[in-house]
């Protein structure tokens, strides 16, 4: 692909799990592990295209609502899946998983926290995976933390700007955000990195999350590229 202008961070809304699903007879699940599969992929096209860093939307706050049986499911995945990502930390990959962490199982909990430490010192790209993710309460957590700060007098309320907001942001580690690619037809952010999106680009597409292929993340990214980011300038 012959593009100047690849984005730095692009973020994944990974959605139209269940309507792939549904539209072929089979449970919610067997969407969600073929979902699943294709985030392995776009992690290794991302790193293709020169890309430094991704983010996917993977479990949100408000995720917890669905039936029980498609919880268990999804988790039941994410510990499949943590033996491929560990396999992944070896190609220089450095994983952070975002979100509140507390809720989820122990035995996951233990293996994401493992995951992320022996990884940290890998630069060649990073992964972002949204676990128990809102971004409200990403922003929520940061004021908490800097209020914190400021009745044990680290610092005083004067000095929080959105520089220091940034620095207490789970992706306080990420390269800034320039894209946000939505698959399934839908056109929102669903509470996805809504701090983070201030200045990114937007590319959402009809097709559903298990059927994203390479072409639609290359597709994504020359739109990108052919638009203009003027920042708030002329």
């Amino acid at each position: 692909m012959e593009v100047s202008n690849i984005p730095k961070h692009i973020g994944f809304i990974m959605d139209g799990n269940g309507r792939w699903a549904k539209k072929r007879g089979m449970p919610r699940n067997f969407g969600h592990k073929q979902g699943a599969a294709v985030f392995k992929k776009t992690i290794n096209w991302c790193r293709e295209f020169g890309v430094r860093a991704a983010t996917f939307y993977a479990f949100s706050t408000e995720n917890w609502k669905r039936p029980e049986d498609e919880v268990k499911g999804i988790m039941n995945l994410l510990r499949q899946y943590i033996k491929d990502i560990r396999a992944m930390q070896k190609e220089n990959v450095r994983f952070i998983f975002i979100g509140d962490l507390s809720r989820l199982d122990e035995d996951i909990r233990v293996e994401l926290a493992d995951i992320m430490e022996t990884s940290r010192k890998n630069t060649e790209f990073i992964v972002g995976v949204a676990l128990n993710y809102g971004g409200r309460a990403e922003i929520a957590n940061a004021a908490k933390i800097l209020a914190k700060k400021c009745v044990s007098g680290e610092i005083s309320p004067d000095d929080i700007s959105e520089e220091l907001i940034e620095k207490n942001l789970y992706t306080s580690e990420f390269p800034p955000l320039d894209l946000v690619v939505r698959p399934s037809g839908e056109q929102r952010l669903s509470n996805f990195l809504i701090w983070q999106v201030a200045y990114a680009e937007f590319v959402f597409m009809d097709v559903l999350w298990p059927d994203f292929k390479k072409k639609d993340l290359e597709y994504a990214i020359k739109e990108f590229a052919s638009r203009s980011r003027r920042f708030g300038g002329l």
